[in-house]
């Protein structure tokens, strides 16, 4: 997620400068050709070319708005993870006590029963970053100007780091070798939650009325994770994706035969000014298609993402501090402006 300040007018320009420079050479060669070669049938009335921009333009705000509905809908989810989380931090901390315990533990057994279900809650929520930030065929993160953008302006610890060496931390020997064989790691981990919250109900450490409240915050993790997994595991339609884009080609590389008659009539040498006028135009609309597509998956590791590496941190952070334990844990800095 970019943050601070907003992006400058030399950002947006290396971001897009690919799609200037084919603008621009689809602007210059048909005014090269009528003006040079003397093709002047190549021109075409302006009207039927605006009316094709015009649809254009509604579609790609259709896009736009479907692909922010996407974004904004995976920041509530993990808004609302980061609200269970501390709830669940919080009821761990106050309900696990030796009030009905058949046989009573020390505070300091306590508190490692404590830990041990904090520190698998922490590997679900690294289990699922990590689920989340693989990549999908229809992603665009790895096309040429965003993976170029990435590589000089921040770095995602998820790209760069296994998930094995980052969950083991969090896990006994036992858990370990269980989730990392299986195929949804992050339910899997709920899972081994759900057990030991049955565990420790049948050793007294909670009763029927905690055990069902601490139940009911494991179920509304699978419903955010499910929820996440929705966004991630299916994309923006193809047929609105794949149609739009050809739409927005079909009308810039139109846009200069209907703007040559245009600025002819205001002289001959006019004509020249096609060039510039016509790439500036096919530069919004190609921009605000490639922001669309910029945020049409808000997990996949972008600039623009939702900051989920950054939100775990966070996280852990305030748990381990709820439950007064040491740590040496700092929330990650912004890379260039930039959470990750």
């Amino acid at each position: 997620m970019h943050v601070g300040k907003n992006y400058t007018f030399k950002e947006v320009i290396l971001w897009t400068r690919r799609d200037i420079l084919l603008l621009l050479t689809i602007s210059a060669i048909p005014t090269i050709l009528y003006q040079i070669f003397h093709w002047k049938w190549i021109s075409l009335p302006w009207l039927p070319i605006a009316l094709l921009g015009t649809a254009v333009a509604f579609v790609v705000g259709f896009k736009n708005n479907a692909s922010y509905d996407r974004l904004w809908e995976a920041r509530r989810i993990w808004g609302a993870i980061t609200n269970f989380s501390r709830s669940w931090g919080m009821m761990v901390r106050d309900y696990v006590t030796n009030h009905h315990a058949l046989n009573p533990l020390s505070p300091d057994e306590l508190k490692d029963i404590h830990l041990v279900l904090i520190r698998r809650h922490f590997a679900w929520l690294t289990a699922l970053r990590y689920q989340l930030r693989e990549n999908k065929s229809w992603e665009a993160i790895n096309l040429a100007h965003n993976k170029e953008y990435r590589n000089q302006w921040f770095r995602v610890e998820e790209h760069d780091n296994k998930l094995s060496d980052a969950i083991q931390p969090y896990l006994s020997h036992e858990e370990y070798q269980m989730v990392i064989t299986s195929s949804n790691k992050a339910a899997q981990i709920l899972a081994l939650q759900s057990a030991h919250l049955q565990k420790l109900l049948s050793d007294g450490f909670i009763e029927d009325f905690r055990h069902m409240e601490l139940e009911k915050l494991l179920v509304e993790f699978y419903n955010q994770q499910g929820g996440s997994e929705r966004i991630k595991n299916f994309p923006y339609p193809r047929q609105y994706a794949s149609l739009n884009l050809w739409f927005i080609k079909i009308f810039v590389a139109l846009i200069p035969f209907g703007m040559i008659q245009e600025f002819v009539k205001l002289g001959e040498n006019f004509v020249w000014m096609t060039i510039p006028f016509a790439t500036l135009s096919g530069w919004i609309f190609t921009t605000m298609e490639r922001i669309g597509e910029s945020s049409e998956n808000p997990f996949e590791g972008s600039a623009n993402d939702v900051p989920i590496t950054t939100i775990s941190r966070n996280i852990e952070i305030d748990l381990m501090e709820m439950l007064h334990l040491p740590h040496d844990l700092k929330p990650f800095a912004p890379q260039n402006n930039i959470l990750t």
